[in-house]
């Protein structure tokens, strides 16, 4: 099919994508890709993957380059069109494509990273190495939390690599996406190597993933939704990278500074609306602290600014979608059906768009459904541990392991906590949430596949290694 934004697919389809804030504005439509457009796209992609993969990787990563610069002067535009199509503030925003443009620029230096080892030989006379090869052409399927961002660190390692990829975005989000592969394409990438297709998920994800063509798939979303696509793949040998959902627990320890534990738990929670895998989800607390900590939580949460996310004034933004809020709002319901009331917020917002207040609860039990399950909106837990075991068994008890952090100043009880929790990103005295384009990225348990994005490891992921033995003639 077409890649272009503003052209119908192949049956006159669009996706039509409308501001969260104000559901009655359309922001912009792309194409609505069918089964066959699928086919054709991963077809393109095939043809094009050997060619790509030729390519010598100083300009494969010159090209990155360029489109990072691309994306870096279109920068304040594409913010307020992420904002209007997916709701969060619009210096989150420009936040978020900052962050695209970062990932761009790593990922055009490590494409002329040494990515080979050589190692000594048993036997005289022969060389023995490594060397690491593209896989050919990459599913890649993105949410719609971060519509630019994770298209980038997806994208941007597969195609340094010298992979070529087929990326399905969300279909409520679906215009960065497109805007990071048009800045590709003005950079000087074959629109072959890039394929996007968008549309119905059963339809077009059901069709890219069984496609013959496709030797890799990619996936960030929900936990239900990426293992059955790790069951189907695996199934077909594909190799599989899956980074899932969580209920990342903050512990504030007794000697934390208060300040500095409540400004980053608010930050952990509620921003993006808390819809983020990687958002805060559950505080624990010790009794030394609790009470001036609580009580100084509840206050910030309750004074949060929600509104039009365009105003540099908000500070909360809607959830993306109607299905979105009435999936949190389902949550609040059934937490109140269970006998608990929130200490902050809990309602829909009587206006336009669809929000929700920022929800604190206090004193809940760890067991309960509210502590146990992903939320992925504006709501946080309080919980209460004697102390820092019983914080660790409580924050480790439930099926996720994404992030975690601890927040104190004795840097054995750091130590205690790094070693303890199942955890496969942990912060000391910051946010569960934030990453950063050099290190790796994932978590544990239903959290992930047991891969790992970014840095480095995006090599391991989106490389093939070949041993070569090379014996010299006598």
């Amino acid at each position: 099919m077409s890649t272009a934004v503003h052209e119908p697919g192949a049956a006159g389809r669009t996706v039509d994508v409308r501001n969260p804030a104000d559901p009655a504005e359309l922001v912009g439509s792309v194409p609505a890709a069918s089964a066959a457009d699928v086919r054709r796209a991963c077809a393109g992609a095939a043809a094009a993957a050997e060619r790509w993969a030729a390519t010598p990787a100083p300009q494969r990563g010159t090209v990155l380059h360029r489109a990072a610069t691309l994306l870096d002067e279109r920068a304040d535009a594409l913010a307020v069109q992420l904002t209007r199509e997916e709701g969060k503030t619009v210096a989150e925003a420009r936040a978020e494509v900052d962050r695209a443009v970062g990932f761009l620029r790593y990922y055009a230096t490590a494409a002329i990273d040494a990515h080979g080892e050589v190692y000594p030989s048993a036997v005289v006379g022969r060389h023995l190495y490594t060397q690491r090869e593209p896989l050919g052409v990459v599913a890649a399927i993105t949410p719609w939390n971060f519509p630019i961002a994770i298209p980038a660190w997806k994208s941007a390692p597969a195609l340094a690599f010298g992979n070529a990829v087929v990326l399905k975005p969300s279909e409520v989000t679906p215009l960065s996406a497109f805007a990071l592969a048009e800045a590709l394409w003005d950079a000087g990438l074959p629109h072959d190597v890039l394929q996007v297709v968008c549309g119905d998920p059963q339809e077009v994800g059901g069709a890219l993933c069984a496609d013959p063509a496709i030797d890799a798939l990619t996936f960030t979303g929900s936990t239900a939704v990426g293992r059955m696509l790790q069951r189907d793949a695996v199934a077909r040998g594909l190799k599989v990278q899956l980074e899932l959902g969580g209920k990342n627990p903050v512990v504030v320890l007794d000697d934390a500074d208060v300040e500095q534990a409540v400004t980053q738990t608010v930050a952990g929670a509620m921003r993006s609306t808390g819809q983020k895998c990687t958002a805060t989800s559950r505080v624990i607390v010790t009794p030394g602290i609790r009470e001036a900590f609580v009580a100084a939580l509840a206050e910030r949460v309750a004074a949060l600014r929600v509104g039009d996310p365009l105003d540099p004034s908000t500070e909360i933004g809607p959830l993306v979608s109607e299905a979105q809020r009435d999936r949190v709002l389902g949550h609040i319901d059934a937490a109140a059906e269970d006998g608990l009331a929130p200490a902050v917020g809990g309602r829909a917002l009587a206006r336009a768009g669809w929000f929700v207040e920022p929800t604190l609860y206090l004193g809940v039990d760890p067991e309960s459904a509210l502590a146990q399950e992903e939320i992925f909106g504006p709501v946080a837990a309080v919980i209460e541990a004697d102390d820092l075991d019983e914080a660790l068994a409580i924050a480790n008890a439930v099926p996720y392991g994404l992030a975690a952090s601890v927040f104190t100043r004795d840097l054995g009880l750091v130590h205690r906590f790094v070693r303890g929790v199942r955890a496969g990103v942990v912060h000391v005295n910051g946010e569960t949430a934030g990453t950063e384009p050099q290190v790796p990225f994932g978590g544990m348990k239903a959290s992930s596949s047991h891969s790992r994005e970014q840095g480095r490891a995006a090599a391991e992921f989106f490389t093939a290694v070949k041993t070569v033995y090379v014996d010299m003639p006598a």
